[in-house]
């Protein structure tokens, strides 16, 4: 599972609360950070790779946002939208979790014209947590 996911379902009383793991990187509030790129985004992505010249071989690219956010920042953006407090503890850090991962969207944008058009985390957030609501079982809810 996500963070945002997990964010979210903790803001909504859902769950034991959010283990964050670790909070002594080497980063600015200690967490870990990462490019959170909204799920329609990555499927316009796709999209448009279909749109590539197969001829041209396997290529691949870096999607994402080019921002980093902190996992303290998406529970306080999770805070925000949902108007309640997210249970934390905090936990040992996972082996070979690297403090900062953001990708370099540059390549995606020049070979096929692709662009994040979710950038603002509270929106990313948002959206989560109308899903979340509308199915709280997850794609079983469509029956």
């Amino acid at each position: 599972m996500h963070l945002i996911p997990l964010a979210v379902d903790a803001a909504l009383g859902r769950g034991k609360g959010l283990v964050v793991h670790g909070d002594d990187y080497d980063t600015p509030d200690g967490t870990c950070v990462r490019d959170y790129i909204h799920v329609q985004d990555l499927a316009r992505a796709h999209v448009a790779a279909l749109a590539l010249d197969p001829r041209g071989g396997f290529e691949a690219f870096n999607l994402g946002t080019g921002q980093g956010r902190s996992v303290r920042e998406v529970v306080a953006a999770t805070e925000r939208v949902t108007g309640s407090k997210v249970q934390v503890s905090v936990g040992r850090r996972r082996p070979g979790d690297p403090p900062m991962l953001v990708a370099d969207p540059a390549r995606a944008r020049e070979a096929m014209g692709f662009a994040a058009q979710w950038t603002e985390l509270g929106a990313i957030v948002e959206t989560t947590v109308r899903w979340r609501r509308d199915h709280p079982r997850g794609y079983g809810d469509a029956d």
